[in-house]
């Protein structure tokens, strides 16, 4: 830090298991990447290349070079995996992460159905050979599951062998785990930490009062993702107590 001042919260520090920020970016240039690095790379966990922005983005082996030169893994938004998979090309989709040299994926049924037995064999393969994060619940805002249908699928999804489950919100943060007005669905994320260790969730939360909401009830340390990459060092500022939402939270600890 530049300076000294008690009464901080001790962060995990990278690479780390827990307290991740996952940033997504939606179509950066290589100079914009740079920049942003050059200040928030110590903050940066991984990346997302949101949904199959990846398939577009001119100069893209470029872009995770710049991503790798600071350490930080770069993996392609989960929307791509599925659209590889309702193509039936799979195979296709390994290739893809090879070539790029990739050692993260995202697994997810967001936008297709698939079973769930199928997706966690999906899962059980990639995993051999990368890390997996695999993303539970749907894009579909109408489409509401049961606490305990969340939990299954991420204990099914874990077993097979991803690292992480990501908690559904989108990039917008109103489906999933959040009602159409961005407010967490309290009930449900109390109800999947009955379950499931608060370590191996990232919690989608793009918005402020929901990166407030988890840091407030998990600690400075709790993973959240699909943060867009100029709200990182407001995030970070949030998570030590140095924003006004937060102020208050660390200074007697």
């Amino acid at each position: 830090m530049n300076f000294k001042l008690n009464n901080i919260p001790e962060r995990t520090q990278r690479p780390r298991n827990y307290g991740l920020t996952m940033v997504m970016d939606k179509g950066m240039g290589l100079d914009g990447v740079r920049d942003f690095l050059s200040v928030a790379a110590p903050y940066v966990d991984i990346v997302k290349l949101g949904f199959g922005t990846s398939y577009i983005t001119n100069n893209l082996k470029e872009k995770i070079a710049i991503y790798r030169e600071h350490d930080i893994p770069v993996y392609f938004g989960g929307t791509l995996f599925e659209a590889f998979l309702v193509r039936n090309q799979f195979d296709d989709y390994l290739n893809v992460i090879k070539e790029f040299g990739l050692e993260h994926v995202e697994v997810s049924d967001g936008s297709i159905t698939i079973p769930h037995i199928e997706k966690c064999g999906y899962i059980e393969k990639l995993a051999k050979h990368v890390t997996v994060h695999s993303e539970v619940g749907s894009k579909d805002a109408t489409h509401i599951m049961a606490p305990y249908k969340w939990i299954e699928l991420m204990k099914a999804e874990l077993e097979a062998g991803a690292t992480y489950v990501i908690a559904e919100a989108r990039e917008a943060g109103n489906v999933g785990i959040y009602r159409g007005s961005g407010e967490v669905r309290e009930g449900l994320v109390q109800e999947i930490l009955t379950q499931i260790p608060y370590e191996k969730i990232i919690w989608e939360a793009p918005q402020k009062a929901q990166q407030v909401y988890f840091l407030e009830l998990l600690g400075a340390n709790v993973n959240l993702g699909n943060i867009a990459p100029n709200e990182v060092i407001p995030l970070e500022a949030t998570r030590v107590g140095l924003r006004g939402d937060t102020f208050h939270m660390f200074l007697n600890k």
